[in-house]
C-alpha cells in the first residue's frame, strides 16, 4: 500500500488548539503533594488511567508550574476529584486572586491519606500515587504513577465538569447500558477494552 504524500500545513496556533480541545468535557482534579511538610496543590484536568494491572495513571503538568519540581523531588502525588460544589477550590488552586490563596492551600480542609499525602475533604474520589516514569511532551511533563491507595466516598455529590473554559454541572442525565460490552450483561470480562478505560 502506498504512503500518502506529505502535506505541509501551517502550525496550529495555541489559542486555536485550546479552543478545539475545549470541546472535550473533563472532570476537574486538584493534584496535591507535600513540600517540606506543607501541602501544595494545583488544578489539573489532564488525567487519565493507563493500566489496570498494575493500576497506573498519568497526569500532565506544565513544567513551568510551581508544583512540578515538587513532584519530581518527592516522586509522589495525590489526585483529588472535585465535586460540583467545589468550584471555588478549583478556581483557587488554578491561581485565582482569592484569599486564602493557593500558597495557603486555599484554606482547604484536608487529611493525610494512608500514604501520608494530602487528601482534600469533600473530594468525591482520591488516588495516592508513586511516580514510575516521567516523559517530556512539549511544554508539559507526563508523570506516570502507580496507584497505591484509593478512596471513593459513597454516596457523594456529582462531579465538577469543565467544557470550553466553563464549568458544567450535571442537572439531567440518562443512563444506558453500553452496547457490545459483555460484562455489563453477564459480569464476564470483555474481549476488548476501550482505550484508556479503567
Amino acid at each position: 500500500m502506498s504512503q500518502p504524500d506529505a502535506v505541509t500545513l501551517a502550525p496550529v496556533a495555541p489559542d486555536t488548539f485550546r479552543a478545539v480541545m475545549g470541546h472535550f468535557v473533563t472532570g476537574i482534579t486538584v493534584v496535591t503533594t507535600l513540600q517540606d511538610g506543607q501541602p501544595r496543590g494545583i488544578t489539573v484536568n489532564a488525567l487519565t488511567s493507563v493500566s489496570l494491572e498494575p493500576p497506573l495513571v498519568v497526569v500532565a503538568l506544565d513544567r513551568r508550574r510551581f508544583i512540578t519540581p515538587s513532584v519530581h523531588e518527592t516522586g509522589r502525588y495525590a489526585v483529588n476529584v472535585l465535586s460540583e460544589d467545589q468550584q471555588a477550590l478549583s478556581d483557587c488552586f488554578a491561581g485565582a486572586a482569592v484569599t486564602p490563596d493557593r500558597d495557603a492551600f486555599c484554606g482547604a480542609a484536608w487529611t493525610p491519606g494512608p500514604t501520608g499525602l494530602p487528601l482534600i475533604d469533600g473530594a468525591i474520589a482520591t488516588l495516592e500515587c508513586s511516580v514510575t516514569q516521567v516523559f517530556q511532551a512539549g511544554d508539559h511533563e507526563l508523570f506516570v504513577a502507580r496507584v497505591d491507595s484509593v478512596g471513593n466516598a459513597e454516596p457523594h455529590p456529582m462531579p465538577l465538569l469543565y467544557y470550553r473554559r466553563q464549568y458544567l454541572r450535571i442537572q439531567r442525565a440518562e443512563t444506558a447500558p453500553l452496547e457490545g460490552v459483555p460484562e455489563h450483561v453477564t459480569g464476564a470480562q470483555p474481549p476488548f477494552d476501550r482505550d484508556g478505560e479503567a
